[in-house]
């Protein structure tokens, strides 16, 4: 099923506006019709009421009355219909005359309306439709007589059919004029519509904008603040969001750089006593079999401490180099398999506790001393956390932007623990939390991510499908521009 595209906001507002403008034109309209046509027809039908009570009251009847005598007196009625010709008929008793012979016109006159007239002294009307639906208002008027101050009926009644046809073209013209007004009205209307949604979208767009700056580090991005409605709040309260959070990283980069040049600088300065000591304590080494039993034991606690700690300043040297981005990569064209081998064979990992799958003839551009770390890092990892043998698989993949190489470390241990494996490459992080003296400093692995980045290459964890973990190089064959 094909997907509908969202409407953009601009639409919307615009929609929203011709809408309410529709909504508000159809409502004035319908409800001024409906007023106006009540006014029309009551106008016509009030007049044509009074007319023809007037004319029948300043008639002096003779009761009992003839046929002859109720035709004149229909006839004289017929003559003076209001606002419009109208055709009259007369009822008295059995007697029934009619100013007009035209067919159509007694059927106006119903039985509902006899009976309203009945009740009715003052008379009744009923607006009605022929069988063409044109419109005709039909007016019962009984004739009475006055005695003693009521209004007493003779016995006779008039009816007069009035059409309203003239009535109804006056409705229809005022129908289609609102509906030829609608349209221009609705394209006037999405002039305004234009104006209200540029207003209301270019301060979002404004703040949009000045969001992807912000995305970019530019912290320096202020909105303009225009009037003083809802956007232009929300656009202060960004200002002021943006102000505290470039005063809070500006901080905070301050506090790194801080640290860094801490750390730097402490390392540097470990260094020359730390060169002293190890020297004394290789020295002491070579004496310890000639001292007592406890004395070489703390000797060589002594030497194995001094050691992890000379480890640990040199670690911490590597990675503020990479926090100041002062690594540099010495680039070399290094033959893979003869690089992966003298790593193993300088750490005397080649005593069967690691094998590996080295195929012939693939050369990449590398720096090898760097390479060296990843590998050395790796393999020891994964020999003191997980367990041998440890296997050394090293592919190539074909990829478009270059070819690829592919190193991959695999243990035979109990794997990364799920709640370990996010946070495996992050500074000083042990997956046990009583390994606090363990012979890793907790920066090799970050160390090794960092080297990898520098090549252009990526550093994956994750756990075989036999168990075990497994470390994924990969990083292009030929060096990153």
């Amino acid at each position: 099923m094909k997907r509908i595209a969202p409407v953009g906001l601009r639409t919307r507002l615009i929609a929203a506006f011709l809408l309410v403008a529709a909504i508000s034109a159809v409502g004035t309209a319908a409800l001024t019709y409906q007023k106006a046509r009540n006014a029309i027809l009551a106008q016509s039908q009030d007049t044509a009421v009074s007319t023809l009570r007037d004319q029948i009251d300043s008639r002096a009847l003779r009761i009992p009355m003839d046929q002859e005598a109720l035709q004149a007196l229909v006839n004289e009625l017929g003559k003076r219909g209001k606002p419009h010709p109208w055709v009259v008929s007369g009822e008295y008793g059995e007697l029934r005359a009619s100013s007009n012979t035209a067919p159509g016109t007694s059927g106006m006159v119903t039985e509902r309306l006899r009976r309203q007239v009945s009740a009715n002294p003052h008379g009744a009307f009923q607006r009605v439709e022929d069988s063409g639906g044109s419109p005709y208002l039909a007016v019962a008027m009984p004739a009475v007589f006055a005695h003693k101050g009521r209004r007493e009926p003779t016995g006779a009644v008039f009816y007069a059919v009035m059409p309203l046809t003239t009535e109804r073209a006056t409705v229809d013209a005022m129908v289609d004029a609102a509906k030829q007004g609608a349209v221009p009205g609705l394209a006037i209307a999405v002039v305004p519509a234009l104006l209200a949604a540029r207003g209301v979208l270019r301060p979002v767009r404004d703040m949009r904008r000045a969001a992807q700056r912000l995305g970019r580090g530019r912290l320096d991005t202020r909105i303009e603040v225009r009037g003083s409605d809802e956007l232009a709040g929300l656009a202060r309260t960004f200002n002021e969001s943006a102000r505290a959070l470039e005063q809070s990283v500006t901080e905070l980069r301050e506090a790194e750089v801080r640290a860094r040049r801490f750390a730097a600088d402490v390392s540097h300065e470990l260094r020359t006593p730390l060169a002293g000591m190890l020297a004394v304590t290789e020295v002491l080494d070579e004496d310890a079999e000639h001292l007592d039993a406890d004395t070489a034991k703390a000797l060589r606690l002594i030497s194995a401490e001094t050691g992890k700690l000379a480890v640990l300043v040199e670690d911490l040297m590597e990675i503020s180099r990479f926090d100041a981005r002062a690594a540099e990569l010495n680039l070399d064209d290094v033959d893979v398999a003869v690089a992966v081998t003298k790593t193993l064979e300088r750490r005397h990992w080649d005593d069967g506790q690691v094998t590996s799958a080295l195929p012939h003839g693939v050369r990449a551009r590398l720096d090898p001393r760097r390479f060296d770390v990843v590998l050395a890092n790796l393999v020891g990892n994964a020999l003191r956390h997980g367990g041998a043998p440890v296997r050394v698989t090293v592919a190539t993949r074909p990829a478009p932007e270059g070819a690829r190489l592919l190193v991959e470390v695999a243990d035979s241990g109990p794997g990364i623990a799920p709640d370990v494996l996010p946070h495996i490459f992050d500074r000083f992080f042990k997956a046990d939390a009583a390994r606090t003296r363990s012979a890793g400093s907790g920066l090799g692995l970050a160390i090794t991510l960092e080297n990898v980045r520098l090549h252009g290459g990526t550093l994956c964890a994750a756990n075989g499908p036999a168990g075990g973990a497994v470390f994924t190089l990969d990083m292009p064959l030929e060096a990153p521009a």
